[in-house]
């Protein structure tokens, strides 16, 4: 009895994952973080799991937890992703996928998602100046300085190509502060309905809550390659980056390998840290077809790169687009599970009138009033001077 009692006790408060219809693991909750990157700060709850829709997004075969291929297709290439999502960029259409909405973390994949805030509120050409602050961030950086002069369109193409969690911060300053945008990127990632989205950092680093799904980027990654400057960035091999100080000017490459080595690729993102694991997206294009490969929680067994794992993966989703295979699921733009107001006919101030019980309007009554009115008052007038000749006929 006082064993069970401590076990309740200890598992009080503690995040759970709900238990999903399908059997699927991780389909509210990523798996155990393996550090204490996701503690919340003193005096704080963890966050709860994100709410699971009643109905899967993007069709009812998002929410089977294995392999999710068209009737009849071989079987995908072998590879260590635990989850996976092979799109059609243009349409939308999944081609294939691997338990596509197990909500792992997507460590630097959520760049995409700071990119969608960034380009829809930064002007590219606008001048920042580089802070400690920004050189001093965890992790990848590219190499902004103290005092170093950069443009938005620099920064944001180093965020892109190689990572740089100090481009992440430059970026997140001028959108208002961390948690100012990571706030405005929940609400775009809701509002396109990646539901299984949430971050807690601008750069991807792990951080209480971190949450996202390879369907969710899938969604992200094809709304941002609607935009030229975003297509531009992950398609850059090398650009010129400033110095700062004493620090002359150097050289930034981007890091996604499959850009340099894969036929008819258009660029991608990479990520990775110790909770999240690998975690990739790559796209690409062969006779006017796009696609798009993403990859989460990927091992290397035991040296296999994900880029290599990935090259296959590619392969295959363009011969189930040669083939005609029936598509899995959709690609959602918009999320589907919110409340639609009720259109309402406004009517022109000029135009409007009161409307009774009837249906009838008080224009419309008012108008009929006045000619009985006038009939009756004619009618009076008729019977006077009908009289008046009467009386003097007599």
């Amino acid at each position: 009895m006082l064993v069970a009692l401590f076990v309740l006790i200890c598992t009080v408060g503690a995040p759970t994952a709900a238990a999903d219809p399908a059997g699927c693991d991780f389909r509210s909750a990523p798996p155990p973080p393996v550090d204490s990157s996701e503690n919340p700060a003193p005096g704080q709850q963890p966050p709860a799991p994100l709410p699971v829709p009643a109905s899967p997004i993007g069709g009812s075969r998002m929410g089977e937890c294995g392999p999710v291929i068209p009737t009849g297709a071989g079987h995908p290439p072998a590879n260590q992703f635990e989850s996976w999502v092979l799109a059609d960029l243009d349409t939308g259409k999944v081609l294939a996928a691997q338990d596509p909405h197990a909500r792992q973390r997507p460590a630097s994949l959520i760049k995409v998602l700071l990119a969608l805030v960034a380009m829809r509120e930064l002007k590219m050409d606008t001048p920042v100046t580089g802070t400690s602050e920004d050189a001093n961030q965890d992790g990848t950086r590219v190499g902004i300085g103290p005092d170093g002069k950069y443009t938005n369109d620099q920064i944001f193409h180093a965020l892109l190509m190689h990572s740089g969690n100090d481009c992440a911060h430059a970026l997140a300053t001028q959108l208002g502060g961390v948690d100012q945008t990571v706030a405005k990127m929940n609400a775009f990632a809701k509002s396109v309905g990646a539901l299984d989205t949430r971050t807690a950092t601008p750069a991807g680093l792990d951080g209480p809550g971190m949450v996202s799904s390879a369907y969710d980027l899938a969604v992200l990654f094809r709304i941002a390659m609607q935009d030229k400057r975003f297509q531009d960035a992950v398609a850059t091999e090398q650009l010129q980056f400033p110095g700062w100080g004493d620090k002359p000017g150097f050289i930034v490459a981007n890091d996604n390998p499959l850009l340099y080595n894969y036929p008819g690729d258009i660029g991608g993102k990479t990520g990775y840290t110790d909770d999240a694991r690998h975690t990739y997206i790559n796209a690409a294009q062969r006779n006017g077809t796009r696609l798009v490969f993403v990859g989460m929680r990927g091992t290397m067994s035991p040296v296999t790169q994900m880029y290599a794992q990935s090259e296959p993966m590619m392969d295959y989703g363009f011969a189930l687009k040669a083939t005609g295979a029936q598509p899995v699921g959709q690609l959602v733009e918009a999320d589907p599970t919110a409340v639609k107001p009720v259109p309402t006919t406004a009517v022109p101030p000029a135009q409007s009138q009161h409307v009774l019980a009837s249906g009838q309007s008080t224009e419309s009554v008012f108008s009929l009033s006045t000619a009985l009115a006038v009939v009756a008052l004619l009618l009076v007038l008729g019977g006077v001077v009908y009289i008046g000749i009467r009386r003097r006929r007599a």
